[in-house]
C-alpha cells in the first residue's frame, strides 16, 4: 500500500510513527488557548523563514496546531489517516483518498506547513464555485493561526476578511449560516474584494488552474513590471488532480485577441456541408475523431461553391473554411460539446459537463459552429501566447495532488509529472454494493428500466443519484422520469449555480438527483441532507443508503469509479448500478456489434437486460481502448509542446530581463510581434510534418529540427532589428528621461480573452 512511499519513509512503521509524533502533541496543544496558538504559529513561521528550522523539522508541530485549530473553529479533528494524506501532500504526492475521506480537511495541513516559508502555497481546484467556497469554509482555520488566505475568480480576486460584512449586519447570524452551511454554500459576506496581485501576496491563495494558468501567461505580455501578478511559483496542491492534469490536459491554454475579420465564407460553407451526407459525401471515424471527404463530397462542393478544383493552391483558404464546416457537422453535437446561449457558442467540459465561459476553439473550427448555428460569427483571433496544463505546473518547485481515483493513472503522473500515488486507508471500511451492469438493446429499454427501477426505491425512502454523460442525456432520461411521474431534481451545466445546494440535499429520502458528470465533485452527499440531522440519517441507512445509478459507461474508468464514490463515505451503507445499452457511444464504437448480433440472434425483448461476464468484459475492453487513445493524444501534446516550451522559456527569460532594464516599449513590441508569428509559424509546422510521415519521416524529429532552425532564426531578426534601430531608440530615450514621470505605453493585454 505505501510501497512508493516507503523509499521516503524507509517503512509503514516509520510514516506511523511521524502520525504518533504528530498525536503525542496533541495533549500539549490542547492546553493552549487561542492567542497561544497564534503565538506558536508565528514563532514557527520565523523560524523557517530564518533558516532554522526546515518544513520536515516543522512538520509535527505545524500539523498539530492545524488539528487543533480545526477541532476549534469548524468543530473537525483530523484522522490519523487524514495526517498521513496530508504528510503525502507535503512530499509532493498524490494522496489518493476515497470520496468522502475528508480531502478538504487533510489538505490544509500541507497547505498551512508550506505556507509558512513566505513563498506562497496555491491551492488548485476545478472550478471557481470550490475557490471560494474553500477560501471561506477553510480559510478560517487559516486566519486564526494568522495566515492570509485569498481566491482567483474570472472577474477579480477576495480575500477572507471574518471583519467584512456584505447583506447581514448581524454577525452572529452570519457566523451560524457560514458554521452549518460552509461546506456547500460560499457565505460571499466573508470575501473581501482584491486586486490579484495581492491575490498572489496572500500566503495561500485558491484557484482554478485556468485562472493560474492565464496569469502566467498575461504576466509575460506586461509591459511593465508592475502590471505583473504571479511570483515565483512555489508549491501547489491540486484537488481532483486526475481530472485536472490528465482529463484536461490535451486543451492547452491559448490567450488570443481578434485578428481578421470574419468571413461570409463561415456561412455559406456551413449551408454547403450541411446538404452532404454521411458515407455518400463524407466518412467519420469517431475513434480518432476525424471526418474524411469523399470525391463525391468534393465535387458537390465544388459545384455549390462554383469553384473548378478546390485544392488548387490559391484555394487553400476554402479548403480550411471547408475542413472547419465539415468537423462543425459531423464532429461537434449541440447540448453535448457545446450550448447555445444568448446568441453565443459556449463550450461545455467533456470530463465535468461545466460550462467553459470565455473559451472558444482555434483555427475556424469555433466560427464554424457558429455558422453553423445561425448565431453571429465572431472574429478569428491570433495567439498572442499559450502553454499546455503539463508544462504550466511543471514551472512549479513542488506539486502534489488529491482525488479518489488515481491509481488507473499512476504509469502517467510517474512518466509525466514524476510524481507518486499513495494509497490512504479509509477511515472506515467501504460497505458499498457494486451490482453487475445491465444492458439493453436499445435506449428506450434502458430508460424505462431506470425509472422503474428509481420509482421502487423512492418509495421506500432510498435517495438515488443519477449520472448522465452529457446535457443531452441528463435532459432525455428527465423526461423519462417526469413521464413515470417521478419527482428529481436535474443539475447539469444550464443550472450549475445551484450546484453545491443541490448535491447537498442529494442524501435526503427519496431524494432523486439527475447530473452531469460534473455531480458536485468537493461536495459530500450526507446521508439524511445537509446540515445533518441524525433521524433522517438513520431513516435513509435502512432504507439501503444512497443508490448509484450510472447511465452510460465513460471513456475513461476513473470517471464511473467517481461516480460510484458518491455512494458510501465514511462507512454508509450504500449501492451502485450502471444500466447500459448497445447504443451508448462507447458501445456503439468500440464492439458493441458483436453483442448486438448476439442479442438479436436470442431475440432479446427491447425491455429485457442481460448481465453477463461478457458484457463486463466487452465494456471493460471498449474503456481501454479508449485510454489508450486518450493516453497516446496527451502525450502526443507533450511531445511537441516539450519542444516549443524550451523555447517558451527562454524568450520569457528574454523578455523579463528587458522588463527588468527598463526597456523601450518598442522593444517589447517588437520582441512579441516576432514571438507571436514564430507561435504561429511553429502551428504551421506541425501540420505539415504530419504528412511527412508518409515519406518514412518521424514527424516530431522533423518538427524539433525545423523548429529549432525556425527559433534561431526569430533570435537573429531581433538582434538585427535591434542593431538597425538603435540610434533611434537611444534618441528615444534620452527624450524619456527629461521627461518627469511619464509611464511607457502599456499593451492592451486585459483585453485579450
Amino acid at each position: 500500500m505505501f510501497k512508493w512511499f516507503a523509499k521516503l519513509f524507509k517503512s509503514d512503521k516509520e510514516l506511523r510513527l511521524k502520525v504518533a509524533e504528530i498525536n503525542a502533541l496533541e495533549e500539549t496543544v490542547k492546553d493552549l488557548s487561542n492567542e497561544k496558538i497564534l503565538d506558536e504559529s508565528n514563532s514557527l513561521r520565523r523560524l523557517i523563514q530564518e533558516g532554522k528550522m526546515t518544513l520536515d523539522e516543522s512538520l509535527p508541530n505545524a500539523f498539530a496546531l492545524v488539528r487543533e485549530t480545526a477541532k476549534r473553529v469548524l468543530g473537525q479533528r483530523h484522522f490519523d489517516v487524514q495526517l498521513m494524506g496530508g504528510i503525502a501532500l507535503h512530499l509532493g504526492n498524490i494522496s489518493e483518498m476515497r470520496t468522502g475521506e475528508g480531502k478538504t480537511l487533510a489538505a490544509t495541513a500541507p497547505v498551512y506547513l508550506n505556507a509558512l516559508s513566505g513563498k506562497g502555497a496555491h491551492v488548485v481546484t476545478v472550478n471557481e464555485y470550490l475557490a471560494k467556497r474553500d477560501t471561506v469554509w477553510m480559510g478560517q482555520i487559516y486566519h486564526a493561526l494568522g495566515l492570509k488566505v485569498a481566491c482567483l475568480i474570472h472577474e477579480g480576486a477576495k480575500i477572507y476578511d471574518p471583519e467584512f460584512r456584505g447583506k447581514y449586519q448581524e454577525s452572529a447570524l452570519l457566523d451560524k449560516e457560514r458554521d452549518t452551511t460552509g461546506a456547500f454554500l460560499v457565505q460571499e459576506d466573508y470575501l473581501r474584494p482584491i486586486s490579484r496581485q495581492e491575490a498572489y501576496r496572500a500566503d495561500i491563495t485558491y484557484g482554478t488552474n485556468h485562472e493560474f494558468g492565464f496569469d502566467y501567461l498575461r504576466d509575460n505580455l506586461a509591459y511593465r513590471l508592475e502590471d505583473q501578478v504571479q511570483r515565483e511559483l512555489n508549491y501547489a496542491i491540486i484537488d481532483e488532480v486526475d481530472s485536472i492534469l490528465i482529463d484536461e490536459a490535451r486543451t492547452p491554454l491559448i490567450i488570443s485577441a481578434p485578428d481578421t475579420a470574419s468571413s461570409e465564407f463561415y456561412k455559406t460553407f456551413a449551408r454547403i456541408v450541411d446538404r452532404l451526407e454521411e458515407v455518400v459525401d463524407y466518412a467519420k471515424d469517431e475513434k480518432l475523431r476525424t471526418v474524411e471527404i469523399t470525391d463525391e463530397g468534393i465535387n458537390k462542393v465544388e459545384k455549390a461553391a462554383n469553384v473548378p478544383n478546390i485544392y488548387a493552391p490559391e484555394n487553400l483558404r476554402l479548403t480550411h473554411y471547408l475542413n472547419e464546416s465539415l468537423k462543425a457537422k459531423a464532429l461537434f453535437k449541440r447540448d453535448k460539446d457545446y450550448v447555445v446561449k444568448e446568441d453565443e457558442i459556449i463550450l461545455v467540459d467533456q470530463f465535468t459537463g461545466r460550462l467553459m465561459l470565455g473559451r472558444r476553439y482555434s483555427g475556424g473550427l469555433h466560427q464554424a459552429i457558429e455558422a453553423k448555428e445561425g448565431v453571429k460569427v465572431q472574429q478569428e483571433s491570433r495567439t498572442y501566447a499559450s502553454i499546455s496544463i503539463q508544462n504550466y505546473f511543471r514551472l512549479y518547485k513542488k506539486i502534489s495532488g488529491m482525488t479518489g481515483t488515481a491509481q488507473t493513472s499512476a504509469e502517467e503522473f510517474d512518466k509525466v509529472y514524476k510524481l507518486g500515488v499513495v494509497s490512504i486507508i479509509p477511515n472506515r471500511q467501504l460497505v458499498r454494493e457494486d451490482m453487475s451492469d445491465l444492458i439493453y438493446k436499445t435506449s428506450n429499454g434502458k430508460y424505462s428500466a431506470i425509472a422503474a427501477d428509481v420509482k421502487e426505491r423512492q418509495k421506500k425512502g432510498q435517495p438515488v443519484l443519477i449520472g448522465t454523460v452529457s446535457i443531452a442525456k441528463n435532459e432525455e432520461l428527465a423526461r423519462a422520469l417526469r413521464d413515470a411521474g417521478i419527482p428529481h431534481e436535474m443539475l447539469n451545466a444550464k443550472n450549475h449555480e445551484r450546484e453545491g445546494a443541490i448535491i447537498a440535499q442529494a442524501g435526503r429520502a427519496g431524494a432523486v438527483t439527475v447530473a452531469t458528470n460534473m455531480a458536485g465533485r468537493g461536495v459530500d452527499i450526507i446521508l439524511g441532507g445537509n446540515p445533518p440531522d441524525i433521524t433522517q440519517a438513520q431513516k435513509v441507512k435502512d432504507a439501503g443508503g444512497l443508490h448509484v445509478i450510472g447511465t452510460e459507461r465513460h471513456e475513461s474508468r476513473r470517471i464511473d469509479n467517481q461516480l460510484r464514490g458518491r455512494s458510501g463515505r465514511q462507512g454508509d451503507p450504500g449501492s451502485s448500478q450502471f444500466f447500459l445499452s448497445l447504443e451508448d457511444d462507447l458501445m456503439r464504437i468500440f464492439g458493441g456489434e458483436r453483442l448486438k448480433g448476439m442479442m438479436e440472434w436470442l431475440k432479446v425483448p427491447e425491455d429485457m437486460p442481460i448481465s453477463a461476464k461478457l458484457v463486463s468484459k466487452s465494456v471493460s475492453q471498449a474503456q481501454s481502448k479508449v485510454e489508450g487513445f486518450n493516453f497516446d493524444a496527451r502525450k502526443h501534446l507533450l511531445d511537441y509542446d516539450d519542444v516549443l516550451n524550451k523555447q517558451r522559456l527562454s524568450i520569457y527569460k528574454k523578455r523579463q530581463e528587458l522588463l527588468i532594464t527598463k526597456s523601450h516599449p518598442q522593444v517589447l513590441s517588437m520582441f512579441d510581434m516576432l514571438w507571436m508569428s514564430h507561435l504561429e509559424n511553429m502551428e504551421a509546422l506541425s501540420e505539415s510534418v504530419r504528412l511527412r510521415a508518409y515519406g518514412q519521416h518521424d514527424p516530431l524529429v522533423e518538427y524539433r529540427r525545423e523548429g529549432h532552425m525556425l527559433f534561431q532564426q526569430l533570435l537573429a531578426e531581433f538582434d538585427q532589428w535591434m542593431v538597425e534601430n538603435k540610434d533611434k531608440l537611444q534618441t528615444t530615450n534620452d527624450q524619456r528621461q527629461t521627461t518627469q514621470n511619464i509611464p511607457p505605453v502599456v499593451s492592451n493585454s486585459s483585453s485579450v480573452v
